[in-house]
């Protein structure tokens, strides 16, 4: 989950919301609204423990090519999509590091760190798990010192965190929820287990586990280092960091080369966050291979249990996007991919209840169906907002799914398991 979103979505909600209380309130929402979501994929993915995330579920739930359609979103462009935008806050804020501001550099250095990754987890699934728990913790950890540092270490900015006159307008501006898809991109991968539960032992138990603890640590986690760093950076400067808010925020909290040093930790950190999706978005290309034979070739595995066919057309499509694309254009056009998935996949939940209500669940969904709906409602509606205030975005989504219907077409004869 913690990737690209903490180290540049902060930029873009402060230019539009210059205001503490607003931007706290919004981490808080994506947070909540994350946790709502992951209650109910703990049901569907405990019901259905099979790896491919989306495409699996919604096989099941509703028909093979809605199924498809999802995991084509996900081969081409939800997977892809940040992997590339990690790459580049990468890439920007290596350059920073090293005192350049090339463009041409910096996706040299994020097409280098894709490939990189990619080459470690083509080793074996075994070591993808170890260089994944070694990134992971070496990033939280940072992410934490830098937090605290910016509270006790830096002089300190006038802002607060409780409402002020004016607040209000702000929140009911569509920037507030404008805001809310950088905030749910920054989130998105509270769902990952359901990718790999295939790989899990016992998956009906550890996935929904694995879903609400860690979307609850990374809330806690986004408050504090959001707050950190409105309390160290002036607002004119988070305003116009764009990708390099960790720079900023160590510029305010420490001195001389240490600045330089936490820059660069932080900056190898995102390495975690590439090979986070480099794992869990190949086993939807997989599955896809396995079910249907117009995809086969990228149900192969290497003797490691690695789907290299799949990984490598991940990290080719990741490659392409660095090259054409900056990172809030990935941001707003995947996210609204990916909220639309999610809707369709959570209203499952009420699907399924009516229609299948002896299923067996061993894991339902907590204080259904107040969590449900309000997952439903607030996503739909931020949904709304993106199609009128952002139309060109929502036109290239929505390109993209009809890309996946049309191969769907093509390669709608699965193999019979």
């Amino acid at each position: 989950m913690v990737g690209t979103g903490i180290f540049s979505s902060l930029g873009f909600q402060v230019a539009a919301m210059p205001s503490g209380f607003p931007i706290l309130l919004l981490w808080l929402m994506g947070g909540l609204l994350s946790f709502f979501g992951a209650v109910n994929y703990a049901e569907l993915t405990a019901a259905f423990p099979r790896s491919g995330g989306e495409y699996q579920l919604l096989s099941r739930i509703y028909h093979p090519g809605v199924g498809f359609v999802a995991g084509w979103i996900s081969m081409v462009a939800a997977f892809p999509a940040p992997v590339a935008a990690a790459a580049l806050v990468f890439g920007r804020q290596l350059t920073a590091v090293i005192g350049g501001e090339s463009e041409t550099v910096a996706r040299m250095a994020a097409a280098g760190l894709i490939v990189m990754v990619t080459g470690a987890h083509l080793i074996s699934v075994m070591f993808s798990g170890r260089f994944q728990w070694m990134a992971t913790g070496a990033k939280l950890l940072l992410l934490i010192t830098l937090a605290l540092c910016g509270f006790f270490l830096s002089a300190g900015q006038p802002v607060s965190f409780l409402p002020q006159t004016g607040d209000g307008d702000l929140i009911r501006q569509p920037a507030f929820f404008i805001s809310l898809v950088y905030v749910l991109y920054t989130y998105s991968g509270w769902n990952a287990a359901c990718y790999i539960a295939g790989e899990m032992e016992k998956p009906e138990r550890n996935v929904p586990r694995a879903l609400l603890i860690g979307t609850g640590i990374v809330t806690l986690l986004y408050l504090l280092v959001n707050a950190a760093m409105l309390y160290a950076v002036p607002m004119v400067d988070l305003a116009s960091a764009g990708d390099g808010l960790a720079y900023q925020t160590a510029r305010y909290t420490f001195h001389g080369p240490a600045v330089q040093i936490m820059t660069g930790l932080i900056t190898a950190g995102l390495a975690s966050a590439v090979s986070a999706m480099t794992w869990a978005g190949p086993r939807v290309t997989q599955q896809m291979g396995v079910d249907y034979p117009f995809l086969g070739v990228l149900a192969r595995a290497n003797k490691g249990g690695v789907p290299w066919a799949a990984v490598l057309l991940q990290s080719t499509l990741a490659l392409l996007l660095v090259f054409s694309s900056s990172v809030g254009e990935i941001m707003l056009r995947t996210g609204f991919l990916m909220q639309l998935i999610l809707l369709l996949t959570v209203w499952g939940v009420v699907h399924l209840r009516i229609r299948e209500p002896d299923l067996p669940r061993p894991f339902r969904a907590w204080a259904y169906p107040w969590t449900t709906g309000i997952f439903l409602v607030v996503i739909g509606f931020t949904l709304a907002v993106i199609l009128h205030e952002r139309p060109e975005d929502s036109r290239w989504g929505m390109a993209i799914l009809i890309t996946g219907v049309v191969f769907y077409l093509i390669a709608r004869t699965p193999k019979r398991s």
